[in-house]
């Protein structure tokens, strides 16, 4: 018996089987756990893409509904966080609060910046689960993603519309400025563009939702309610600038950039294409209430009013060295407004100053442009 014993305790047939069966318990450990680290990665992605779209509407409800409104209850937080969680994790609503949504400064110290941070976290009692690594003391992993997007100005458009009005400007010969009644006088009122300290011209926050009472450029007025029809390129008489006016001419134009008057008096092409334009969201108004001052009933399978369109500002001191210098060019771009067609009255076009979105060119936009572009920056 003693003889037997040995004979085992020396026999190795039969240890593939132990190091097959170790091997496979060590292989199903490793691939639960890729699966966990899967699942976790996962989870990491779709939190960013969470904090990513939410730092977007917060900076999108900055810029369109109250740049000054960052309270709790604002449009800029509301969005932010109603937006971030809309996007699950895992399946699960993560936790966004009023105050995980903050305005940052940007390293010019400009506050155009929304920062949303989204969790899914042991302390918020909603951390992602583990499937194998309980077994190792992991039950669960905390998962957390920051985005931050800022409102930059923007110097460039497209789909302008084909005629323009002067830049706002310091109004020295009768103050105050005045949409309705103001003058141009050069030598007396001072403009400065964008870009320059002091700028003059328009601002999305503070004009928005003035009324523009937009008359045809008949006496060479330098006036902000006289407008200039403008020849886009590619257009070659009234029924282009018409389709211009109602439909989108692609040419993007940049602050700077000398623009075309269009000769003949384009008053019944400009009516027409506007009927045109109002037709295509005929249900869309103004909202002049505190709580909103913005486009009411567009049309739901718009995501922007087709009748918001980038109307040219031109330069009015340009303008008036050109005309007195006997210049050809004497229209240039100075900034960009975004406009709201109302409706036309008789022969005037009526309109609301609102925010509006640009492109920005290879160069950095100035300081001070009315448009902007939305953009991820963290």
């Amino acid at each position: 018996m003693l003889t037997r014993l040995r004979h085992l305790r020396r026999d190795e047939r039969g240890m593939a089987f132990v190091y097959v069966g170790l091997g496979f318990m060590g292989f199903l450990a490793a691939t639960t756990l890729a699966i966990d680290v899967g699942m976790f990665m996962t989870a990491r992605t779709q939190a960013q893409n969470s904090a990513d779209s939410g730092a977007l509407a917060g900076a999108v409800a900055l810029y369109y509904n109250s740049y000054t409104d960052r309270s709790p209850s604002g449009p800029a937080v509301q969005s932010g966080m109603n937006t971030a969680r809309a996007n699950q994790v895992m399946r699960a609503v993560p936790s966004v609060g009023t105050a995980d949504v903050t305005f940052p400064l940007g390293p010019t110290g400009l506050d155009n910046r929304v920062q949303v941070t989204v969790y899914r976290t042991g302390p918020r009692n909603n951390a992602i689960p583990t499937l194998i690594g309980y077994l190792f003391g992991v039950s669960n992993v905390d998962i957390t993603a920051t985005a931050i997007a800022e409102v930059s100005p923007a110097d460039t458009e497209t789909c302008v519309l084909p005629f323009t009005v002067p830049d706002r400007w310091q109004e020295n010969s009768a103050p105050p400025f005045d949409v309705d009644t103001s003058i141009f006088n050069q030598g007396t009122d001072v403009y400065i563009p964008a870009g320059q300290s002091g700028a003059t011209g328009y601002d999305a926050v503070r004009d928005k939702g003035v009324q523009l009472l937009l008359k045809s450029n008949n006496d060479n007025r330098t006036a902000p309610s006289f407008y200039n029809p403008l020849a886009l390129p590619g257009s070659t008489g009234a029924s282009d600038y018409r389709d211009a006016i109602g439909g989108c001419n692609t040419a993007r134009f940049t602050i700077g950039d000398l623009l075309t008057s269009e000769p003949g008096n384009m008053v019944g092409p400009t009516s027409q294409g506007m009927n045109d334009l109002v037709d295509l969201d005929p249900g869309a108004y103004w909202e002049p209430s505190p709580g909103c001052n913005c486009v009411r009933n567009s049309n739901p399978n718009f995501s922007i009013s087709p009748r918001i369109r980038p109307l040219p500002l031109y330069n009015p001191e340009f303008y008036e060295t050109g005309k007195h210098n006997g210049r050809n060019a004497d229209l240039k771009v100075g900034n960009w407004l975004g406009f709201f067609v109302e409706r036309m009255n008789g022969n005037e076009v009526v309109g609301r100053i609102i925010p509006i979105a640009g492109l920005a060119s290879t160069g950095a936009p100035p300081t001070g442009a009315f448009a902007a572009v939305i953009r991820l920056v963290q």
